[in-house]
């Protein structure tokens, strides 16, 4: 396996995914293109697998140690994930008797990808001709996370349908836990809130993507609506840090607004919420609703195709356009409005999880896809 073990869900699924791989007959050989302190590598490693850190910076020095990895390991499969290690692991077994599977875990070269003001789109354009090209020429098979993110690479990377497999992530419920009274009660008093507070929490990096901009704008109208809303930000530093920060100043509640950066413990924030905002512009699969699902939390979330295919409007979310701060603050006050509804829609949440992305039934389809195309 080839990838960065950084902070990502991708990442995050990997780790807790490995010791059930192993359990299922898989003794890895994971390849890292870079080591994060903000991340699951120490995990990983403390566990006791096998993790190689590939020299670097240069792209060519990461390729000649990795096409010596495969040489010397002889894996009966290569799999990849993220640009980067994408490049790098089929390159290395090129010419070589292992098959190669990559996993696609976003939508990457979209029209809201490209708005990114952070993008470049001419190193946009060239990375999607090199991905394609090593796709089409160097990757036996494809592994997608959603339906969405399948149609997605299909047609930016000119791959054929049926080499693309749809297995939805999973996540640990032990390690995720429950959402309890007294866990609830617990949390919410180290982090100084009041049983009273109508908690919404969003997760993830602070990058265009995530769009926690449109969030803060809409926080200010529902914290006009309602006098006990707090809002919780957690994840790492990024791209749209800055932005965030002057906006945070700007807003007329700023002493209602929590960064808290990156945190080891946010199933604790989770259990401790009322609602779960995401107001991604788009996603692969979206990891962290799946998380807030798994304590029970209704989902408020933007109206796109990854978010449509890991939710149910209506039953256990609430959809709101992309961009639309107007939208989503009459979703998030919709639910604070109404405790049986959220309640409700938190217990579809919970019954979602149950049947689809429990991390057992993401190893199984896994292990199974495994043999197919090691086969």
């Amino acid at each position: 396996m080839i990838n960065g073990l950084g902070t990502g869900g991708s990442e995050r699924s990997l780790a807790e995914m490995l010791p059930r791989l192993r359990e299922g007959g898989v003794e890895p050989v994971i390849a890292c293109v870079f080591h994060r302190t903000e991340g699951v590598h120490e995990a990983v490693e403390a566990q006791g697998f096998d993790i190689r850190l590939l020299p670097g910076p240069a792209w060519t020095t990461r390729a000649t140690a990795l096409r010596r990895l495969v040489r010397a390991t002889a894996p009966h499969l290569v799999h990849t994930a993220i640009f980067e290690s994408d490049a790098l692991g089929r390159w290395a077994a090129r010419r070589t008797s292992v098959p190669v599977l990559t996993s696609l875990v976003n939508t990457s070269y979209g029209a809201a990808r490209r708005a990114d003001p952070n993008v470049r789109a001419w190193r946009l354009q060239l990375v999607r001709a090199i991905d394609g090209w090593t796709a089409r020429h160097l990757t036996a098979h494809f592994h997608a996370v959603t339906a969405a993110v399948k149609a997605a690479a299909v047609e930016a990377l000119h791959i054929r349908d049926d080499q693309v497999t749809v297995v939805e992530r999973g996540r640990d419920q032990q390690r995720l836990g429950f959402a309890t009274p007294e866990r609830r009660a617990r949390v919410r008093a180290a982090l100084g809130l009041h049983r009273d507070d109508e908690v919404v929490v969003n997760v993830g990096r602070q990058e265009y993507q995530k769009a926690q901009r449109d969030l803060l704008d809409a926080f200010a109208l529902v914290a006009n609506r309602r006098p006990r809303a707090v809002l919780l930000l957690a994840g790492r530093e990024g791209n749209a840090s800055a932005e965030l920060a002057r906006q945070h100043a700007r807003s007329p509640v700023p002493d209602r607004i929590r960064f808290l950066g990156h945190r080891d413990d946010v199933p604790d924030l989770l259990a401790a919420a009322d609602v779960f905002a995401f107001p991604s512009l788009y996603e692969g699969t979206g990891g962290a609703a799946i998380e807030a699902m798994a304590l029970g939390l209704p989902i408020v979330t933007t109206d796109i195709d990854a978010m449509r295919e890991v939710v149910e409007d209506g039953r256990n979310a609430l959809l709101a356009p992309p961009r639309a701060p107007g939208p989503l603050a009459d979703a998030i006050a919709a639910l604070l409005d109404d405790p049986a509804r959220r309640l409700a829609f938190g217990t579809a949440s919970r019954q979602i999880f149950e049947t689809r992305f429990t991390l057992e039934r993401s190893t199984r389809a896994m292990l199974e896809l495994y043999d197919r195309v090691r086969g």
